[in-house]
């Protein structure tokens, strides 16, 4: 467990928040907050894994640059035109499927940019899951939400979806090595800390030390516009639709969820060799 879980169950312990969800008749708005055993206004995170609230929908205009943190851009883009990235597939554009399409398993991952648990499974499991994808041992399905900007307030997890959007546009595998950049010690903001990821500016510099996407004048053009943010909002709506995770990150194979059983459910391998372990078990022969 990360010292941001840490200080997370401290403050779980001090307040409990009960179960919320609420939907607003407009449709470019949607928030649903499910509460996972002793969920805090901000976050409740459990050995990597962190309390699961399905997400605000907002919107953003793909044609001008956004401020850092303006939700009022959000409100838009719900209205604005849909852009798919590259390497996307279904009518929206949401199904992000990466790895070799003969694989025999397909491994789930259930995760928000700004997640802290996310970050700690990313930092210890993400290059095993890197290399099974080129091995082929698996193909990788994955599903963000944005649920924390709702928990949070802000709007970087929106900002960072519709970034990665703008990466997997170049090629799955800046897809890849972005996310894992965002995910890591040195990017990756602490939840209670200011919303670093609703600023353009700090997501191109994080992007920067991605060889396929450094100086990348599209890439940076779409974060600036917001090309992806509509795209942004259909992916996160389709985290949305699976009833079952209660949260992040969730990890499945095939169809069964893998981890560690806790009185909130499973909690998320927090290193390499349990997630070998059990994904190993769980695999089609």
């Amino acid at each position: 467990m990360s010292n941001r879980n840490s200080q997370a169950n401290k403050q779980a312990a001090r307040e409990r928040l009960r179960a919320e969800r609420e939907r607003q008749a407009k449709k470019e708005r949607v928030r649903r907050q499910l509460t996972v055993g002793g969920a805090i206004v901000g976050v409740l995170a459990i050995a990597g894994g962190i309390g699961v609230a399905v997400a605000n929908s907002g919107g953003d205009d793909s044609t001008a640059q956004k401020t850092a943190g303006d939700s009022t851009v959000w409100t838009k883009a719900a209205k604005a035109k849909l852009v798919k990235p590259a390497n996307t597939t279904g009518a929206k554009g949401t199904t992000i499927v990466i790895g070799k399409a003969d694989a025999k398993n397909t491994l789930s991952l259930f995760e928000d940019p700004r997640c802290p648990g996310c970050a700690s499974f990313e930092q210890n499991v993400g290059e095993t899951v890197e290399k099974d994808i080129k091995d082929g041992k698996y193909k990788a399905a994955y599903h963000l939400g944005t649920f924390l900007d709702g928990n949070l307030k802000g709007t970087g997890s929106k900002n960072a979806l519709s970034s990665l959007g703008a990466a997997l546009n170049v090629s799955p595998d800046a897809f890849l090595k972005y996310k894992y950049a965002l995910y890591s010690k040195e990017f990756h903001p602490e939840e209670t800390g200011p919303d670093k990821f609703a600023d353009d500016g700090y997501l191109i510099k994080v992007a920067d030390t991605i060889p396929a996407l450094k100086g990348n004048a599209a890439f940076q053009k779409a974060v600036k516009a917001g090309t992806y943010d509509r795209w942004a909002l259909e992916v996160s709506a389709e985290f949305n639709s699976h009833k079952d995770v209660t949260s992040t990150p969730t990890v499945k194979v095939n169809d069964t969820v893998i981890g560690t059983d806790t009185p909130q459910g499973k909690a998320a391998p927090s290193s390499a060799a349990a997630f070998n372990s059990m994904v190993d078990k769980a695999l089609k022969k």
